[in-house]
């Protein structure tokens, strides 16, 4: 039986690679595929996941413990995370990033809010508004069959994982640069094999108590770090919350003073002139 053909329908070749910018194939293997037998297939996608992990920008200043760390708070359900993951290279040279996935949904709990996706006419600007950024951020970008998703399983997966850069990368980039059901068995498996396991072998990995454990014990530190929402880049005790947000960390990195003085010191001691009332 023929494996899913990894075509996404961004059929433009690379001149300078001579791959496919979308399924990252050469023209020969785009040409054989259809009779290529699954163990052919197979290589090829092999191949695939060898090309995506060499072109997925690192976490910048993994390993490097001269730098000032930051936790980057993230689920995989936020299309605004992905695009910044695509970015975070900004920041290489003057800041080591420590990824910490984080299940969303838990901290719009805590903090009594509702998504961007559970109101029609916000869902429906933040959507334009996310393929308007990544058009003019020269991000690829394809929305999955649904969402919101489950996440659950693909953040226990990072967790599993290591949480690597090519763990990370591969999984936003599946979900958001392919568009792909991390929850329809097939694409699961798909993924799985592109990370490198088995697809039973990941779930087994993904259900190991540890991991469950892991995984809550990030939301607990995100609360405890005052987090509201994704994608947050922590960095001395300061709260960096999305997308948008890259440039002002920047400047607080050039200036760690800058929060200290003149209207931004005012603005910590501001008060509340009114409260809205709970409805009961």
């Amino acid at each position: 039986m023929s494996l899913p053909s990894p075509c996404i329908d961004v059929c433009r070749m690379d001149k300078a690679s001579g791959l496919c910018e979308g399924c990252l194939r050469t023209l020969d293997e785009i040409a054989a595929w259809a009779a290529a037998p699954d163990e052919e297939q197979r290589l090829i996608l092999a191949a695939i996941a060898k090309r995506r992990a060499a072109a997925a920008p690192p976490f910048v200043g993994d390993g490097d413990k001269t730098m000032t760390t930051a936790d980057w708070y993230f689920d995989f359900i936020s299309p605004f995370a992905y695009l910044q993951s695509e970015t975070l290279q900004r920041l290489d040279g003057k800041l080591a990033i420590r990824p910490v996935p984080v299940l969303f949904a838990g901290l719009l709990k805590h903090w009594g809010q509702k998504g961007p996706a559970e109101m029609a006419t916000k869902r429906r600007f933040s959507y334009r508004h996310v393929q308007w950024l990544a058009e003019s951020n020269g991000i690829a970008l394809r929305f999955p069959p649904q969402h919101p998703f489950n996440p659950v399983r693909a953040l226990r997966a990072a967790v599993a994982l290591g949480g690597t850069a090519d763990v990370v990368h591969a999984i936003f980039r599946f979900i958001w640069r392919e568009g792909r059901d991390i929850n329809a068995p097939a694409e699961w498996a798909e993924l799985a094999s592109r990370l490198g396991v088995a697809d039973l072998d990941l779930d087994t990995r993904c259900n190991d108590p540890a991991v469950k454990s892991q995984l809550l014990q990030h939301g607990e530190q995100a609360l405890a770090a005052g987090v509201f929402g994704v994608p947050t880049l922590a960095i001395d005790g300061e709260l960096f919350w999305g997308f948008d947000a890259t440039d002002m960390a920047l400047d607080f990195l050039a200036d760690p003073a800058m929060f200290k003085r003149s209207e931004y010191a005012r603005l910590d001691a501001l008060p509340v002139g009114a409260a809205r009332k709970e409805v009961a």
